[in-house]
């Protein structure tokens, strides 16, 4: 199998790559990422010289360059996206670009071509919830320009499979933790102000929930729904682990040997959601997906390989890990 993976050198996409890589022989992966924020070549530096990987630098809104990766592949597992909730309140341009325009262009191409696409979404296109928790059917609600941007390629894929039969299945998970994130994810960003011994900022009062899945799940689910997902289907991806923020940041902060004194209350960002919350029956029922990894072990993990990795850490910039990201101006 000839696999296209965009976004691969992010976080959630690198593990993917590596994962398939190292459990199928027989798949060759063609990696399109444009290196903006988030991207970091070093995630698979240890496949510069594998015979069943190349890379191309590139955006997923180019058409031409599209065509011609897809002509070549069985099929499109598209990770690429603006992502950072805090930089989409401070200009949204990127993410329609990439998020809308980017996923059209995958989406069209595949259709004609008669390729698979698998679209990678999240939970935040349902919104927050106070109670209850989101199926396949409950209605959008994002809050962000981010999670509209999401929603909206949703909504656009769910067009084209009813209108062409395009070959189209979306995945949408809650919040992935585990090596290679970037540094201004909450459980990363937490680890290395810690170990630097600095300032945690925690939005408002910290009580904020979300569900948290380790990024090898995660990928199990993606992987299932390539190879085994039903075409026009989509499928929620949960860990039914929902963990307020404050906690997850003591919980870091108790494993690394760390006072709880480093925590610093900032000022909350605009419409923060107040809970993400997803049933994941669905995958686990139809594709016999399951979690492997719990929460205390996984969160051991994932701080072990950041300190094995002090490059991470050195490299991290500070005012990025210490700033208020909605105020940046880029």
């Amino acid at each position: 199998m000839r696999l296209l993976v965009t976004g691969g050198l992010g976080f959630i996409g690198s593990n993917f790559i590596l994962k398939i890589l190292n459990e199928n022989n027989d798949v060759h992966i063609t990696n399109v990422d444009a290196e903006l924020d988030g991207s970091n070549r070093k995630n698979l530096q240890n496949l510069e010289n594998s015979n069943n990987y190349e890379f191309f630098k590139g955006n997923i809104s180019n058409k031409k360059l599209m065509e011609e990766q897809i002509t070549k592949c069985d099929a499109v597992v598209n990770f690429a996206a603006e992502s950072f909730v805090d930089r989409s309140i401070n200009d949204a341009n990127p993410f329609l670009v990439s998020n809308i325009r980017g996923a059209f262009t995958i989406l069209d191409i595949i259709t004609k071509q008669k390729k698979r696409m698998i679209q990678i979404s999240t939970d935040e296109v349902f919104g927050s919830l106070s109670t209850g928790t989101a199926t396949e059917q409950t209605k959008f609600n994002p809050s962000s320009p981010y999670a509209a941007t999401k929603a909206a390629a949703e909504l656009i894929i769910n067009s084209y499979s009813t209108t062409f039969d395009s070959d189209v299945i979306i995945t949408r998970c809650t919040n992935n933790y585990g090596p290679r994130q970037f540094a201004e994810k909450l459980i990363p960003k937490t680890i290395m102000l810690a170990y630097q011994n600095k300032k945690i900022p925690i939005y408002g009062n910290g009580k904020n929930v979300r569900d948290w899945i380790y990024v090898d799940d995660h990928c199990d689910a993606v992987s299932l729904a390539l190879f085994n997902g039903k075409k026009g289907e989509s499928y929620n991806v949960s860990a039914y682990n929902e963990i307020n923020n404050i906690t997850i940041v003591k919980k870091i902060l108790d494993i690394m040997d760390k006072s709880e004194d480093l925590i610093e209350f900032v000022e909350d960002r605009p419409g923060h959601d107040f809970r993400y919350s997803m049933d994941s029956q669905k995958i686990s029922t139809e594709l016999k997906w399951k979690t492997k990894l719990n929460f205390k072990d996984g969160l051991e993990k994932t701080i072990q390989w950041y300190i094995d990795n002090p490059e991470i850490m050195n490299n991290s910039s500070s005012t990025i890990l210490n700033s208020t990201p909605w105020k940046i101006s880029n």
